[in-house]
């Protein structure tokens, strides 16, 4: 991807005007904790399906055309200055593609989610060069206190964003030495996987952000490998792994099998022969850190860390 084609949405500040919206799964009342957002000055507001359910597939927060219609009236507010997404889950995959790029372009603005939100992400950078936060953990109570630190950084001022791998992290293993320099992009493995073929930017000369949940084995490598075979992450540059929570099995009784995600991700992302840093604390896992998708990064495996341009200006 160009590095001249991307665009910086204005940094957060007291008074701004963000709106919370659910693209994917619905989230009950109540279940929206704003005061941390308002405390830092937001005016926050709430889309007008916001809590919506869908009649016949509840997994859906309302109808496809609600959901999506929702995101574009904040797409194209030009007072709104971030939206956030209440959750992830479902169903954001169904209206990625209906989203207006035309005003998302004329009225840059940061999108805020991730999980299902990656297939997002990935269509507006696609579309329009937007850079975005990945990661939404602003509640110190629910996330702790560095994760809610690296919110406020990622949004509320220009410096870049360094994020340290640990041992806590089982993906650790994975790393092995050297440094990449290349724009960050993905997030949810799961996301990735199913905006192929219509709606991903170009992986070309990128490091590759990935984390999953809930994800079996069999799935983890059907879909690297389908990312492999079809030549989209075939060239980047370096692989940044984030948290896999509740993935894989130590033993399938089953099968006898005793392979873990962590033989598959060795297996799939060995074969591209980068640098490759695991353990970072981003994802689905305990202190996620919020970091810019679409801007350029540095990794370094040797030190392990991944240092990462900010996404506002």
């Amino acid at each position: 991807m160009n590095t001249n084609a991307i665009r910086l949405p204005a940094q957060l500040k007291p008074g701004d005007r963000v709106r919370f919206v659910s693209p994917a799964s619905p989230v009950q009342k109540g279940d929206i904790d704003a005061k941390v957002l308002e405390d830092l000055g937001l005016q926050v507001e709430y889309g007008a399906h916001v809590y919506d359910v869908d009649d016949t597939l509840d997994y859906l927060a309302g109808s496809d055309e609600d959901r999506l219609a929702d995101i574009n009236e904040a797409l194209r507010d030009p007072g709104i200055k971030a939206i956030i997404a209440t959750r992830g889950g479902k169903g954001a995959y169904r209206i990625a593609d209906g989203l207006d790029f035309a005003a998302a372009r004329k009225y840059p603005k940061l999108l805020i989610g991730f999980s299902e939100i990656t297939i997002l992400h990935m269509a507006l950078l696609k579309h329009c060069g937007l850079a975005s936060i990945h990661g939404a953990p602003w509640d110190a109570e629910g996330f702790g206190r560095t994760s809610a630190e690296s919110f406020v950084k990622a949004v509320m001022t220009t410096d870049p964003i360094g994020v340290r791998a640990t041992t806590d992290e089982h993906t650790h293993v994975l790393t092995t030495q050297g440094k990449a320099k290349g724009i960050l992009i993905g997030g949810n493995q799961d996301s990735i996987a199913t905006g192929a073929g219509w709606v991903l930017p170009d992986f070309d000369r990128a490091i590759l952000l990935i984390e999953a949940f809930n994800m079996r084995l069999g799935h983890i490598d059907r879909q690297l490998t389908m990312l492999m075979k079809t030549g989209i992450i075939q060239n980047v540059v370096g692989v940044a792994i984030g948290q896999y929570t509740e993935c894989g099995s130590a033993t399938d009784p089953t099968t006898n099998v005793r392979c873990t995600e962590i033989d598959i991700l060795r297996d799939r992302f060995g074969k591209l022969g980068v640098p490759i840093l695991g353990g970072l604390p981003i994802g689905h896992g305990k202190n996620p850190i919020a970091v810019p998708i679409g801007t350029m990064a540095t990794l370094d495996a040797d030190a392990g860390t991944l240092t990462i341009a900010p996404a506002v200006k």
